[in-house]
């Protein structure tokens, strides 16, 4: 089977332009006033978070609240971009509770407002690179994963943490369908020296307030020097492991999407080039792209936890 490598993606392959200008549209629109409300976290209001400004943001100009809020993946509601901004609103995110165990001496299943109200909350200015050329810079409020994984204080033998996203098909549409696009539920993973690294973040919010379902309410993963798919949403258990975990997308091509899935210009997907990026929100017409930089320009912080490896290979 031939596969196509172009030097450089078209955008046209990232974002149809009927989907770009009805999204544009909507936005505009009284209709998109509507879908925004019906969007709104059930449960938990969006609320205001208090957090610390944090040395390790980025000085970069951020993303607008309205595209990081309507231009997502997030399949358990639609493989659109704007299918979760349109659909998330059936997501319950309160009550909500996460579960750590396994390799663990102090597995617990904590409540999300415990978590909220007993961490040191954190705005982290992020670069965030999609897998498929698009980029974005999010103002996420977090703690450090460090944190909690502390709190459980892990055994020896456990090398890496799995992730587990909310399954529940009455309240995602997009999990329904009788050919689905991932075996669900959605799950991720990290080597513990990974997760343990201090720009790996818990978010529970963004732009200065809780998180929207459609961008993961009510906790998420943010590990940015990684692809965003790594970037786990709604999670509801989190295990300590001696094995490394199974991942969706590598178990669905495994070929296309690894498990470390560092972001590396120098490493194509099958299907393009990761040379470069488009950044939402800039240019119009003529769509401008910028140069991806290795590890997403967080090289300084994680290259040493990959010293000696051919990241070629374990892409």
């Amino acid at each position: 089977m031939l596969i196509r490598r172009p030097t450089d993606i078209l955008p046209s392959e990232i974002t149809p332009r009927a989907i770009y200008l009805s999204r544009r549209q909507w936005m505009a629109g009284a209709a998109g006033l509507t879908l925004a409300a019906a969007a709104l976290p059930k449960g938990l209001e969006a609320a205001p978070l208090s957090a610390a400004k944090s040395p390790f943001s980025t000085d970069e100009k951020k993303t607008s609240r309205e595209d990081v809020t309507s231009y997502n993946n997030y399949y358990e509601f639609g493989t659109g971009k704007e299918d979760p901004a349109a659909k998330a609103g059936s997501l319950k995110n309160s009550p909500w509770t996460v579960k750590v165990d396994g390799m663990v001496g102090k597995p617990a299943e904590f409540a999300i407002e415990d978590l909220i109200r007993s961490s040191a909350l954190e705005e982290r200015i992020y670069r965030m690179r999609c897998v498929e050329g698009w980029s974005m810079v999010i103002p996420w409020v977090g703690f450090p994963l460090a944190d909690l994984i502390k709190r459980v204080e892990p055994l020896g033998s456990a090398k890496y943490v799995a992730f587990e996203t909310a399954y529940r098909p009455e309240e995602m549409p997009g999990v329904q369908s009788m050919f689905p696009v991932l075996d669900w539920p959605y799950v991720e993973g990290l080597r513990l020296d990974e997760a343990m690294n201090p720009l790996a973040i818990l978010a529970v919010g963004l732009y200065g307030e809780t998180l929207p379902n459609q961008n993961g309410a009510p906790i998420r993963l943010v590990v940015p020097w990684k692809y965003g798919f790594k970037g786990i949403k709604s999670i509801t258990r989190i295990s300590f492991v001696d094995k490394q975990p199974e991942t969706s997308w590598n178990k669905q091509a495994p070929s296309e999407y690894g498990f470390f899935a560092n972001v590396n210009p120098s490493v194509d997907h099958p299907r393009w080039s990761q040379a470069t990026e488009r950044r939402i929100g800039e240019g119009g017409l003529f769509v401008k792209r910028r140069p991806t930089l290795m590890f997403n320009g967080y090289a300084e912080q994680v290259a040493s936890l990959y010293a000696g490896m051919d990241l070629r290979k374990l892409y």
